[in-house]
This record gives structure tokens, C-alpha cells and sequence, in this order.
């Protein structure tokens, strides 16, 4: 099961999933809605990279590389967290 979740106007791609009965959403889709960045691809990898030098925390262990629809139609790998990782990451 796949949905794009509106919020406030922002679309965050999300995934259900039905093993662990939880949604999983793409992080950087988060971050957009979350910061208003421009480019929200480099704000998370800046972010990884902060938490990795300033508190030796990696943000990518606690995320999933799943499958999701690019604005071009295209699949990708993108990080996805649950509600819980979401809320770490935040």
C-alpha cells in the first residue's frame, strides 16, 4: 500500500507497511514540509553529517531505503523513517 499524505498543501510520499504495521515516510519529504528548504536533499545530508561529527549519531541506521515514484515518474531508493525515527531525527 502506497500514499502520498497531504500536509498544509506539502506532499510527503509515504509507504505502509504490512509486516511491521507501520507507515514508513521519505525523509526528505519531511524535512521540506518541516524547514521550507529549497533543497531539502542537502539539508538531510548536512544534518547526517552534523549529527555524525558533532554527536556521533549515524541517522541513516535508523532509516529504510524504499522504493518511491520521483517528480519525473521514475522509481527510486529514497531513506524513509518511521513515526518513531521521525521523531529521533527531529
Amino acid at each position: 500500500m502506497s500514499n502520498l499524505k497531504l500536509f498544509e498543501g506539502s506532499e510527503i510520499r509515504a509507504k505502509w507497511d504490512d509486516d511491521e504495521d507501520q507507515w514508513y515516510f521519505v525523509v526528505q519529504d519531511v524535512i521540506a514540509f518541516l524547514t521550507d528548504s529549497p533543497n531539502s536533499v542537502d539539508y538531510w545530508y548536512r544534518l547526517k553529517q552534523r549529527a555524525s561529527e558533532n554527536e556521533g549519531i549515524e541517522l541513516s541506521t535508523i532509516c529504510r531505503l524504499l522504493k518511491f515514484k520521483a517528480s519525473n515518474n521514475k522509481t527510486y531508493k529514497y531513506e524513509s523513517a518511521n513515526t518513531q525515527s521521525l521523531l529521533r531525527i527531529i
